[in-house]
């Protein structure tokens, strides 16, 4: 099928009669709608008021290759190269993951319990960004760094920092081999927790697209990066510091017990919105 028209609506048809075997048709419509928004900046009321609004040959090439890439269960977010985040508009590629909601929740969670915050703060395995960025958005006076592992995350984090003109110390470390004097009064980090043996339960758009590296442990070192984060924070949390991390969800009381055994006070595991273990965090 062919878009038979360069009107709105013949674009919406062709969304709908090109994905039906795919998605549903509430995805589908939020697609249609996400990708009028970003190639012919459009809210979704003005295109539902303007079904027969006229678009151009090179417009309607762009939703064209929007639908192929969706047929092959491209996420829109790696099609549009945006994800919002808390407000923030964050650019994203394949070499970051895509921000999860559980991930708001945890920032969400972060300011409600440290308002006015403005002091240091640490985002390990900061990928995209979105965590650093979000929080140095809400705490102004706040001194933010982030660190990943990947060269290619960092240039997508910088080039958020740069587009919000939020002033992140965003720079390429890893968890395992970075030492460094400086203390902190807040670490945060949302690091690979996805089993190896989980796969098979992940989405095809999950698995072909967003790093692996980003998402991955194997079965035998689940916590790997976490008894990496405490050991780390133990170090470079000043008094009263606090650690908030994201877990899977089958390793919650594991990951507190990491905590406390480093002398953690006030270990929590709280549940998302999905009712899973998914944040522990404590104070030092």
């Amino acid at each position: 099928m062919k878009i038979k028209t360069n009107a709105l609506k013949s674009v919406r048809d062709f969304f709908d009669e090109e994905l039906k075997n795919l998605y549903s048709s509430e995805e589908i419509r939020y697609y249609f709608y996400r990708c009028c928004e970003h190639f012919l900046n459009m809210p979704k009321i003005e295109v539902i008021e303007n079904p027969d609004f006229r678009i151009s040959e090179s417009e309607m090439l762009n939703f064209n290759f929007a639908v192929k890439d969706l047929k092959k269960q491209k996420p829109i977010q790696y099609i549009l190269g945006s994800c919002d985040f808390l407000g923030l508009s964050l650019y994203v590629s394949p070499d970051v993951l895509i921000p999860r909601p559980e991930t708001e929740e945890l920032v969400h969670k972060i300011i409600r319990q440290n308002q006015n915050f403005s002091g240091e703060l640490l985002d390990i395995c900061c990928g995209s960004g979105c965590i650093a960025l979000a929080l140095k958005n809400e705490f102004n006076n706040a001194l933010v760094q982030g660190f990943d592992s990947s060269e290619f995350a960092i240039e997508v984090a910088r080039k958020n920092a740069e587009k919000h003109l939020l002033n992140v110390n965003f720079f390429t470390a890893d968890i395992f081999k970075h030492n460094t004097e400086q203390c902190f009064d807040l670490i945060v980090s949302n690091p690979p927790y996805v089993l190896q043996s989980e796969k098979s339960e992940m989405q095809a758009n999950v698995l072909h697209y967003e790093p692996h590296k980003a998402l991955f442990v194997d079965d035998e070192s689940p916590l790997i990066f976490y008894t990496a984060i405490v050991d780390f924070a133990k170090k470079h949390l000043n008094p009263n510091g606090k650690l908030y991390v994201e877990i899977n969800e089958k390793f919650g009381r594991e990951v507190a017990k990491l905590l406390e055994n480093q002398g953690f006070l006030h270990v929590e595991v709280e549940q998302d919105f999905r009712k899973k273990d998914r944040f522990v965090y404590g104070t030092l």
